[in-house]
């Protein structure tokens, strides 16, 4: 049963690897946003997995000793997630605007544009 414990873990570095491999691999640059999309996602999975604590309630005063889950750490993680919208979604207009600029989102084209 231990295993199962870590199974988040296992799929944390399975995603991290898969944002890492497309960021670095593609040409295309919305398939690189994607990437980094994946990884985010990954980190966000990482940071709710440390955060659980087995046997945990929520953070609320009474007059007995509980074990308490942090909730700081899912508080971050939704900011997070904003942002990483927010990001995405200036990445996605910034393609668009070099699209509109260069005829194409691929790399390697737009860096040969570039230098003509």
């Amino acid at each position: 049963m231990e295993g199962l414990g870590i199974v988040n873990y296992w799929i944390v570095v399975a995603l991290m690897m898969t944002g890492l491999y497309v960021v670095m691999t593609a040409n295309n640059f919305v398939k690189k946003i994607i990437g980094l999309n994946i990884f985010q996602s990954s980190v966000f999975i990482l940071y709710i997995s440390i955060a659980k604590v087995s046997g945990g309630t929520a953070p609320i005063l009474t007059s007995e000793a509980e074990i308490y889950s942090n909730p700081l750490p899912h508080v971050l993680i939704l900011t997070a997630i904003v942002v990483g919208v927010a990001t995405t979604a200036l990445g996605l207009a910034l393609i668009v605007r070099i699209r509109s600029a260069f005829g194409t989102v691929d790399d390697h084209e737009v860096q040969d544009v570039a230098r003509d």
